[in-house]
């Protein structure tokens, strides 16, 4: 299909939601929306809610730009409704979906391959274990939740509990993870390569939130200040966790690298576009500005479900 012709698609961009992330995403959906539009697309803003069904029927969109982040929109329910409705979206499909947006499960798949991730313990929202499996510090955080919400770094055991039940207050299941000093680096990938590797340091103890998304709260360094052949390595190990989990057009994967060993985090479908996001300063670092990045991810818009008949 020609750009022409692609443009000529009713767009509809998904915002909103019903997470705690739900105020980034309106955020990432306006930017995207005004993006779009700029080159020319015909595009309706659609507030994810319980109605998001009668909302999308009544929008008619030829494609979705699936801007959520977080429950419902990021874990492949959202994406679940577009396959039954036979509406192309952006993004992964379900099963990538689900995997990535919990964390115990995709690190579990990632030491299956062999692929390094921290030590990690999975605990229920009431449990404390009486000997944790790696040394404190440790990272207490909800097992699928995003942006850094309710997470906590623990560095002594009497802070172990109220950690705990500061995370069970977005997810029932709690990921207890082995800190792992040194840099904070992450990897935008965008139809199947890499597009270079940002390193994030936060003016403060980590990434909490409020750091995240208050302007000046952190320094970004890019490419990341680390050898070559550490650069190299993590970027060769960004791809091999995404295709682990099943790909997708584009996501963002996140380490913590120790000197010159780098571990996996967490691997985001569905990251931020906002204008303190990373995947966007990744992207213009690469050449890819932000309306084009916009196009290339809705170039990417798929159904991962064929109907079947015997």
């Amino acid at each position: 299909m020609k750009r022409a012709q692609r443009r000529r698609r009713r767009v509809a961009v998904l915002l909103g939601g019903l997470s705690a992330e739900r105020e980034v995403s309106e955020v990432s959906g306006r930017a995207v929306v005004l993006a779009l539009r700029g080159l020319g697309y015909t595009v309706t803003p659609v507030q994810a809610g319980r109605d998001l069904a009668d909302r999308l029927h009544d929008a008619h969109p030829d494609v979705v730009f699936n801007a959520l982040h977080g429950r419902y929109g990021e874990d492949g329910c959202v994406q679940g409704l577009l396959e039954v409705g036979g509406i192309p979206y952006t993004g992964a499909g379900v099963l990538t979906s689900a995997l990535a947006m919990d964390k115990a499960r995709s690190k579990t798949v990632w030491k299956a391959q062999g692929l390094a991730t921290p030590p990690w313990v999975l605990v229920g929202s009431r449990t404390v274990p009486a000997r944790l499996p790696m040394r404190l510090p440790v990272v207490v955080k909800p097992n699928r939740e995003g942006s850094s919400v309710g997470v906590t770094i623990v560095k002594k055991r009497g802070s172990l509990a109220s950690a705990v039940r500061k995370a069970a207050r977005f997810d029932p299941e709690v990921l207890i993870e082995a800190y792992v000093p040194g840099s904070e680096v992450t990897v935008g990938i965008l139809n199947g390569r890499s597009l270079g590797t940002l390193e994030i340091v936060a003016k403060g103890e980590f990434h909490s939130y409020e750091v995240k998304y208050t302007p000046g709260l952190e320094e970004f360094h890019l490419p990341a200040r680390l050898p070559r052949a550490t650069l190299a390595r993590i970027e060769k190990l960004a791809l091999a966790a995404h295709d682990a989990l099943g790909g997708g057009f584009y996501s963002r994967v996140d380490f913590r690298v120790d000197g010159r060993d780098p571990s996996l985090i967490e691997l985001n479908t569905l990251p931020g576009l906002t204008a303190l996001s990373y995947l966007p300063r990744i992207a213009a670092y690469a050449g890819v500005p932000f309306p084009a990045l916009c196009e290339k991810i809705l170039d990417g818009a798929a159904l991962g479900v064929r109907e079947t008949r015997r």
